[in-house]
């Protein structure tokens, strides 16, 4: 592209419209507040996990360093570094009234 070019369309840019999308992500509504309590915490061990919960409807193979695994259960996903919780997730539920 010519320098003349590339010039004139960095000066037309600002004057074409914005055009953009609002997304509504309900993050904090994504379960119930009982199942949010008892979601596995921060630290807690697989074994712990395992012991509260059964056995994950599908694990996850690790992935990366340090190894990342993630359970999925039926209501939300577990993951670990290594043998311990990162994070736990709930996952979403659609309401009726969402398109």
């Amino acid at each position: 592209m010519s320098p003349r070019l590339f010039l004139s369309l960095s000066l037309l840019m600002p004057l074409a419209p914005a055009c953009a999308e609002t997304l509504l992500i309900p993050l904090g509504n994504q379960a119930q507040p009982a199942l949010r309590e008892s979601l596995p915490r921060l630290g807690e061990s697989q074994r712990s996990v395992l012991e509260r919960f059964g056995l994950p409807d599908h694990e996850h193979p690790a992935v990366g360093q340090p190894p990342i695994t993630r359970w999925d259960y039926r209501e939300f996903s577990v993951y670990f570094e290594y043998r311990h919780v990162i994070r736990s997730v709930a996952h979403h539920r659609p309401t009726a009234s969402q398109p």
